[in-house]
């Protein structure tokens, strides 16, 4: 039977959960809810005062925001409406903002603050695409075309609703959504997304999760990711409670108050989160650490029973109590204490990074999916995983490998093509349905999928060697010394890469060494600081096999963020925009 739209299935959610929590969100320091019959009763306001504005079927609205209620419940009035939401980054420049605007066409944008409100209007300045309103959600506006939320809102106070109606009318083939692309290798491509596209989705994540509806999640993630968005339509289809964090640098404030049993998330939480706790552990007595590392290979040996399904030994499981009760117990505390899982998508997780977890008791399931395949396609289940597979294709997907390596999905999840763009789309999806992911990846005896790289960024060195230097820069970054690392070596004789370092571990060492200092950026300069880092990319450096050692390196004297374009909304490194950056400093790096 095909999945109804989800429109529909919230419509039923809201009404079987009734006063029960919806959604969490922090107003003045408190946690409030909004309960389901009040959230339906919200979407609908916000469905017609969008009918008032005079947006129809088919037409686009943008949303330039961060993540917050008010973006689910926009998100789902301007689907009622049989009308395409446009999400856009909050980190996004006026440039980027301007290409998404005029390519999508939008009629109406809703702007967060006034921060994103100056961006859109240095932006409508070069439009050519019509736009008719502007709506503000937080502050005061005045101008021709702009106006407050209150006031778009009070539009249709009093309003009669046909929502019911109208929400039974979308067709699967419907577009849902424009999701642009954010761009590693170019400017944003417009994914175009049906409701059909998202029905199935959140059909085969309910046939897989082990979700129930009194578990309660939190969300961080930008909602202009598709990941985030699905699990956002999941949750008004299965009825949990979402809650969402005030920022990524109160994220561990806010799991502690909400104590989530589940959450989605990026590999670089866990490898801040990683980090954090070997900071912790190299600062602290040689007793601590050893009680630590003696915790640790405990776990790591009742973690290989259970992935194997056998019963733990009685020896192991008193072992692993103690060790749980010295020591992971308070990572679980920092956690809530409730968290059943993680699933962690959007990038590639360390493998290793997923083994310290487990070896605690806290399970990452990871999965594979991008924009085009309306995020997953593969994910580990829980009684089904491995460590550095993203696990079996979910429900209705069709995968294979092709003659050189890249993975080709198909169904009912895979996106009609990228809107205005005829020749990218004949480029990715072939006429029988393959979609091109751009992905190497490879299948074990048991059908789980690991990824290998992407087809873009495989190094293949001066020797012919084919490299996948993602593999590479997730061994280095399970060293706490690192934040980032890109390697670089395309048609040279040899890998160098370029780093960025832990600011605490780099101070923390000048102070063992006697270094004096003023700043972080002065410190990296330091000959000895440069020698500590060059020991242990030496250590990393007996793990490789020779043609993936890294000969020469440098330590850059800042991280790589969203703000200067290096990072993606969801800190993903762009590495085109860091090997254009610094290419005087790659080819210094190869001079004799």
């Amino acid at each position: 039977m095909k999945p109804e739209n989800i429109l529909r299935l919230f419509q039923d959610t809201a009404e079987r959960r009734g006063e029960e929590a919806c959604l969490r969100f922090k107003q003045g320091g408190i946690w409030r809810s909004l309960s389901w019959t009040q959230t339906l009763a919200q979407i609908k306001q916000l469905s017609e005062g969008l009918k008032k504005l005079g947006i129809q079927s088919g037409d686009r609205v943008a949303l330039l925001s961060n993540t917050r209620y008010e973006w689910t419940l926009l998100d789902m009035a301007i689907l009622s409406l049989g009308a395409v939401t446009v999400p856009i980054y909050h980190s996004s420049v006026s440039e980027e903002i301007q290409h998404i605007l005029n390519d999508s066409g939008a009629k109406a944008v809703f702007a967060e603050n006034s921060t994103q409100l100056e961006k859109v209007l240095k932006a409508k300045a070069n439009l050519h695409n019509g736009l008719q309103k502007i709506i503000l959600i937080d502050g005061k506006v005045m101008g021709d075309g702009l106006i407050t939320f209150d006031e778009f809102k009070a539009q249709a106070e009093g309003v009669e609703s046909d929502f019911g109606v109208r929400i039974r009318q979308i067709e699967l083939d419907q577009l849902a959504t424009l999701v642009y692309t954010s761009g590693t290798t170019g400017p944003p491509k417009g994914v175009m997304l049906t409701h059909g596209n998202i029905a199935y989705e959140v059909d085969a994540a309910e046939k897989s999760f082990p979700i129930d509806p009194n578990d309660v999640s939190l969300m961080f993630l930008p909602l202009a990711h598709i990941l985030a968005r699905v699990i956002q339509f999941f949750q008004l289809k299965v009825g949990f409670t979402h809650a969402y964090a005030e920022s990524i640098e109160k994220l561990l404030e806010d799991i502690g108050e909400i104590k989530p049993h589940f959450m989605v998330s990026v590999p670089r939480i866990f490898e801040k989160i990683y980090t954090k706790v070997m900071n912790d552990v190299e600062g602290g007595s040689g007793f601590k650490r050893n009680i630590f590392y003696w915790a640790l290979e405990v776990g790591k040996e009742r973690s290989d029973y259970v992935l194997k399904g056998k019963p733990l030994p009685s020896g192991l499981k008193l072992r692993y109590s103690v060790a749980s009760k010295l020591v992971f117990s308070k990572l679980h505390k920092k956690l809530g204490g409730r968290i059943r899982f993680f699933v962690s998508g959007g990038a590639p997780l360390s493998k290793d990074i997923a083994e310290f977890f487990h070896a605690a008791d806290i399970l990452i399931l990871e999965g594979y999916g991008l924009t085009e395949t309306t995020a997953a396609v593969n994910l580990n289940l829980p009684d089904l995983m491995r460590f550095g597979f993203v696990g079996k294709p979910l429900p209705y997907i069709e995968e294979k490998i092709a003659p050189d390596g890249e993975i080709l999905v198909r169904g009912p999840m895979i996106f009609k093509g990228y809107w205005n763009n005829p020749k990218a789309t004949a480029e990715a999806l072939e006429p029988d349905g393959w979609f091109h992911t751009g992905d190497i990846g490879e299948f074990d005896e048991q059908g789980m999928l690991r990824i290998t790289d992407r087809k873009k960024d495989i190094i293949v060195t001066a020797g012919g060697k084919n490299v996948a230097p993602q593999n590479i820069e997730n061994l280095m970054k399970t060293k706490p010394i690192f934040s980032q690392v890109v390697v670089h070596g395309d048609r040279r004789k040899y890998l160098t890469a370029v780093v960025t370092l832990n600011p605490d571990e780099v101070k923390a060492k000048a102070k063992e060494l006697g270094i004096p200092f003023e700043n972080y950026s002065q410190l990296v300069q330091e000959p000895k600081i440069y020698d500590w880092v060059k020991k242990v990319v030496d250590e990393i450096n007996h793990e490789l096999p020779k043609y993936e050692t890294i000969k020469r390196f440098a330590i850059l004297d800042k991280d790589f963020a969203i703000e200067t374009g290096e990072l993606t909304p969801t800190l993903k490194v762009k590495r085109k925009v860091i090997n254009e950056r610094y290419r005087d400093l790659f080819d210094s790096l190869y001079s004799e």
